[in-house]
């Protein structure tokens, strides 16, 4: 998907050293796609600390997931999941380790 995402991948290679998002505190909600692990993989590269949750129960896939969970990032995310899941899911994105909250929330509607 990288291929695919030009833009991102600049972004990556201008402003991941200067590591310009440290201290972002991201909870995102987008279908988990290999399209938005790229999106999970830059802003990670760019310093923020995220929580992700996919959007929709029927549109994840789980390889994404398990690459984005393999880096440490938390996503909460299985394709199929039931209704009770997914809200449970959504709320887990919102529950910071040391208490905190997210300053930013990243959504597609």
């Amino acid at each position: 998907a990288e291929t695919e995402m030009p833009g991102l991948m600049a972004t990556r290679e201008e402003y991941g050293p200067s590591k310009p998002l440290k201290g972002a505190r991201i909870a995102g909600s987008l279908h988990m796609t290999i399209q938005t692990a790229v999106l999970i993989e830059t802003l990670a590269e760019l310093g923020a600390d995220i929580r992700w949750a996919s959007c929709n129960i029927y549109s994840t896939q789980d390889h994404a997931a398990a690459a984005i969970a393999d880096r440490g990032i938390p996503v909460f995310a299985i394709k199929g999941e039931s209704l009770e899941d997914y809200w449970e899911y959504t709320h887990r994105i919102f529950e910071w380790s040391d208490g905190g909250t997210p300053n930013m929330i990243l959504d597609d509607g």
